[in-house]
């Protein structure tokens, strides 16, 4: 029997947070060992480098080849690509292309945040300033909780919806809602538009490679949510692809402005006083 939203609430929250050992995952064979794949490429790469090194420039190279689409930032993204493969001798090099077929691979057979369970099972997470990726099993309840009421009707109404992720870290909760949205017949490569950001660049490179792998038409933003700072932008090739600025830019113009609503009512209020 499937289990409600409240049911999986309830088990969670009375699950005591432990570090996971392989065979406990919820997950397809496959998608465990194209998962630990990845790891051992990444430690192979990591003989004279720090793993950390490694793990962020292989997340760089993999972003800057999914923005070749994007022809504005086309030179410096180029620059940061060649400045990660400079560092390396060519046989460590002949192991990123592989550590990028693992992820797709992975990702394949089982879409979920693979890049920050890496991050986390490569104990990266206490040296990279405390920073941690929230398990994937939460991100699939607050999915729900959050898409439930989301149906054919409402994107037959809007033409597509929008979702913003203020703190996206490598991407999980997206990608959990991307599959939720699946789940319920939504084509989310055509009927959703994705806006995440996250103050740290690795995490938001993260966020960027995923959605890219999963054609979620999407930006991605290096910046501050609080401070409103912006440090970099990020266009997945569904965005790209699927014209995403110039429907956004249509919707937006057909959305009244504070000024347009103001006029209006003082147009009705003049009206009524006449």
């Amino acid at each position: 029997m499937k289990q409600t939203v409240e049911e999986r609430q309830e088990q969670l929250l009375a699950t005591p947070a432990a570090p996971r050992k392989p065979e406990q995952e919820n997950l397809p064979s496959v998608a465990i060992a194209h998962r630990n794949k990845l790891i051992k490429l990444i430690e192979q790469a990591s003989r004279r480098h720090a793993k950390l090194d490694v793990f962020r420039d292989f997340v760089t190279m993999a972003a800057t080849a999914f923005a070749r689409l994007d022809l504005h930032h086309a030179s410096r993204r180029e620059e940061e690509y060649l400045a990660c493969v400079r560092r390396y001798s060519k046989e460590e090099l002949a192991l990123f292309p592989q550590m990028m077929a693992e992820l797709t691979m992975g990702m394949e057979a089982c879409p979920r945040d693979i890049l920050g369970e890496t991050f986390m099972m490569l104990e990266l997470g206490n040296a990279y300033k405390g920073q941690f990726f929230t398990p994937y099993e939460l991100c699939q309840l607050m999915a729900e909780v959050t898409f439930s009421e989301v149906s054919q009707e409402t994107i037959a109404k809007q033409g597509f919806i929008t979702v913003q992720e203020p703190a996206c870290g490598a991407g999980a909760m997206i990608i959990a809602a991307m599959m939720y949205l699946r789940e319920k017949g939504i084509n989310y490569q055509q009927c959703v538009h994705v806006t995440a950001i996250d103050v740290d660049s690795t995490a938001a490179k993260m966020t960027f490679v995923q959605l890219s792998l999963l054609h979620v038409p999407a930006t991605i933003v290096n910046g501050n949510s609080l401070t409103l700072q912006e440090f970099d932008h990020w266009h997945t090739p569904a965005h790209i692809l699927g014209l995403w600025g110039p429907r956004l830019n249509s919707r937006d113009e057909q959305i009244p402005s504070e000024q347009d609503i103001e006029q209006d009512d003082e147009s009705v209020e003049s009206h009524v006083s006449r």
